[in-house]
Order: structure tokens, then C-alpha cells, then sequence
């Protein structure tokens, strides 16, 4: 059974603010630790990221319709500086599954699964860094089923997280791709 066609495109601050807001304060977005934001909180912090150098947020589609938020930035540069070594090629991801009232079973697997090949279609990556609350043990498995391993708790200003990579190589033994 297809799940249907993801595709990206960069957030456009102003005019995905509302629905962004809408988003990342919906109790089920707490990890996103931003459910007391306010309109123009979210519509300044999307105007941050689109100006940062090295750090990117893109709107996801399902068919055509908004339906994930996908981040990526460079660990040497933004969320990760002096909290391990990164390496050439290491991309740090974060994603939101926007909140539904009709979920699609196995959806959300779907989603990372396009954020990981979305990541991946760049030549230049060789390593997703991710860096979820220790928490977050439904994202863990998720990381856990695209490939991720964790490697160890970081202490982060916001909260403790669980610091994981995954190469091209174990995304696609993930996959069920001959490496």
C-alpha cells in the first residue's frame, strides 16, 4: 500500500506562520518546546532560521498538502557546537508531523523516511545527526527503524538528549537496500 508522494519546500515565514503556529503548539508537538509560543514568536523564529547560513526549515507536502515540518543545519554551526566532534558531511535533522485528526497508519515512518532520503539526495551528507529528549522514546524507535543509532546522552541548554547518527549505509540497510 503507497502512502503517497512527499515533496519539500523551503517554510516561507509569514505566509506559513499560522499554520506553523498551529503546529508546534498542539500538545502533541511538546518535544518542540514551543506550546506557550505565540503567533509572532513562531513567525520571528522562522525568519531566524530563514536568514542563518546554517540552518534550514522546509514545509513538507503529502499529496500536495502541508503536512510536515523538516529542519536541517549544520552541527558545527547550530544545536550541537562543543557537544561532540562532528565530522565532514554531518547534517543534524529535526522533523514535526503536523497534528492530525485522521492518522494513516504507518505515516510518520513514512515521513522520516522521506526526511532521511530528502537529506540523503545531497552528495555532500554522509551522516544525519539527531539529537531528540531522552524522553521521546516514540521518536526513538522511529530514528531506531530509518537506521539511527544512538551513541550517548548530551547535556543540551533546553534538555537532555540522546545524541544518534545514521550514514547512508545504515539507512539503507534500514531500508532493505543491498549496500
Amino acid at each position: 500500500m503507497s502512502i503517497g508522494t512527499f515533496t519539500v519546500r523551503p517554510v516561507d515565514p509569514l505566509h506559513d506562520a499560522e499554520l506553523l503556529h498551529r503546529w508546534v503548539t498542539d500538545p502533541k508537538a511538546a518535544f518542540w518546546m514551543m506550546q506557550d509560543a505565540k503567533l509572532q514568536d513562531v513567525e520571528r523564529e522562522y525568519m531566524r532560521i530563514a536568514a542563518h547560513e546554517h540552518h534550514h526549515a522546509y514545509l513538507g507536502l503529502h499529496d500536495g498538502e502541508p503536512a510536515f515540518l523538516m529542519e536541517k543545519y549544520d552541527p558545527r554551526y547550530v544545536e550541537l557546537v562543543g557537544l561532540y566532534e562532528p565530522e565532514p558531511g554531518d547534517v543534524g535533522m529535526h522533523f514535526l508531523v503536523a497534528p492530525t485528526d485522521r492518522p494513516i497508519h504507518g505515516f510518520t515512518r513514512a515521513v522520516i523516511t522521506a526526511v532521511m532520503e530528502e537529506l540523503f539526495a545531497d552528495p555532500g551528507t554522509r551522516r544525519v545527526v539527531v539529537e531528540p529528549d531522552v524522553s521521546n522514546k516514540a521518536v526513538h524507535a522511529l530514528n531506531e527503524a530509518v537506521g539511527f543509532e544512538a551513541v550517548r546522552e548530551i547535556d543540551k541548554p533546553e534538555k537532555r538528549a540522546l545524541l544518534s547518527f545514521c550514514t547512508r549505509a545504515q539507512f539503507l540497510a534500514a531500508r532493505g537496500v543491498a549496500v
